[in-house]
Formats: structure tokens, sequence, C-alpha cells
């Protein structure tokens, strides 16, 4: 299975597999700052790529819809050529035209050039136990070609039995969690910290791990350094993958 990974900034990198190409979460926006019902965003560093360098993709994996974090406004543009868009089924319905709901464990479909590829949604909890009437609901994604190894997107989410399920379900070779420990306004994250990503690799034992959503935000608590001091400490940096923004990393799998 052939697989490469362009990080274009936050949470929004290009994935190509097997002659598919996904983009996450995408944000396009310059620095700026977003007033949601209950907080401000900033965005403090600009995207990598331009949308109009990216190309044609084959779908959009939109864990959610709600935050300028995960879909600013460049994004929502981005959205309106994107021959599919993957999300939740509350997401899709805000969103309405092409964009396609679906709930944890729910699997389609894209083919192309006599290949299929299998996405699977899985569960995400934006936060702590009871954070949902919040945050909304999230999903993250399964991808799978044939007898190929997946590979598991988090979505924004921490590290909860969730995750784990996903884990006993999937031998992912390759794994892209959410991390950077999102913080707005109480003590708690929500996305993935040091700890929960430490943890998601335990879970996925097999699995490179290949952090987004780690640099970019004033909200975002750690970043992708931490990550490295993190793991090298536990004796495990060879599975920690930095990706550096802008450029098209080949993953061996």
């Amino acid at each position: 299975m052939s697989l490469a990974i362009t990080l274009i900034g936050g949470p929004t990198a290009l994935i190509e597999i097997d002659g598919f190409r996904l983009l996450t979460d995408p944000t396009f926006d310059q620095p700026g700052s977003y007033q949601l019902p209950h907080v401000t965003l900033e965005k403090l560093v600009g995207p990598a790529l331009g949308a109009d360098t990216i190309g044609e993709v084959d779908a959009v994996l939109l864990s959610h819809d709600q935050h300028s974090d995960n879909l600013d406004h460049g994004g929502r543009d981005f959205l309106k050529r994107a021959p599919r868009v993957l999300t939740t089924e509350a997401g899709a319905k805000r969103l309405g035209a092409h964009a396609e709901g679906l709930m944890p464990w729910v699997t389609t479909q894209l083919t192309k050039a006599g290949k299929t590829l299998t996405i699977t949604a899985t569960p995400a909890r934006h936060g702590p136990a009871g954070i949902e009437p919040l945050s909304g609901d999230v999903i993250g994604f399964v991808l799978q070609r044939g007898d190929g190894a997946p590979v598991y997107v988090s979505g924004d989410t921490v590290f909860y039995d969730g995750v784990a399920e996903v884990a006993r379900r999937f031998r992912a070779s390759v794994v892209l969690p959410f991390a950077g420990a999102a913080q707005t306004r109480g003590p708690f994250h929500l996305t993935m910290d040091t700890n929960d990503t430490v943890e998601t690799a335990r879970v996925f034992p097999e699995a490179l791990i290949v952090p987004v959503h780690t640099d970019g935000w004033a909200h975002f608590r750690q970043n992708a350094q931490d990550l490295r001091k993190t793991f090298d400490a536990l004796g495990f940096g060879a599975r920690l993958k930095l990706l550096e923004p802008g450029a098209r990393t080949v993953i061996e799998v």
C-alpha cells in the first residue's frame, strides 16, 4: 500500500493512499480570530499550502463542522468543490449540499480506477465525559484498501474507551491523532495531550504515530515538540513521525 501525507496546518492534511486523495478538516484562512458562541479562537499561523495548490481530492474527511479550527472560511469554500464530504450526521444537516453524515461504525466506499477504499466512521469524544452538549458530535475515520493495513484518523477526541474500541477492531499501521491539548474555557483538554497520545500508541502497538492538530492556534496547550520529548523520554521515539508543514512525506507501510 502506498501512503503519503502532506501536513497543511492544524488539523488539515492531504492523505494520498493507493491513488485516492483525501483531505482532513480543511482550514485555509490566514491568521485571525473567530468568535464562537462561548469562546474566541485565534489562529496564529497560516496554511503551508493554499487551497488552490491542493489539486483535486476524492473526498473531504470532516470530523466536525462547528469549530473554526477544524473548518474555517477557506475550508468551507473548499467543500464546495469537493466531490464528497464525509462528516457527522448533524454536520451534514447543517452543511447540506453533498455532505454525507455517518454514525460511528458506519462504512462507505470510494471507487477509482478499479480500486476501492473503504472508510469507516469511528467514535470520538471532544473532551471529558459529559462534554457532548457543549462540544457537539465528532467522528474519526478508518481508511482501508483491500487487504492493506488500516490508517486511523482520530478526529478531535481525547483518549477514551471509544478510541480503545477502534484499536480492538482495527490493527492500524498508521495513526493520525489530533493532539495539541486544545483548551478553551475550562481546565480540561478537548483533544489529545501527550499522555493521551502515548495511550493511543499503546493500544495501537504496531502503528506509526503521525500527529496533526498540534500547532497554529492559541488554544493549543502542547505542540509537536512536546510529543517528541515525551516519546523520546519513554524510549519509543522511533514510533513518532513529525511532519514538516507543506512537505509531502511518504510513509512506509
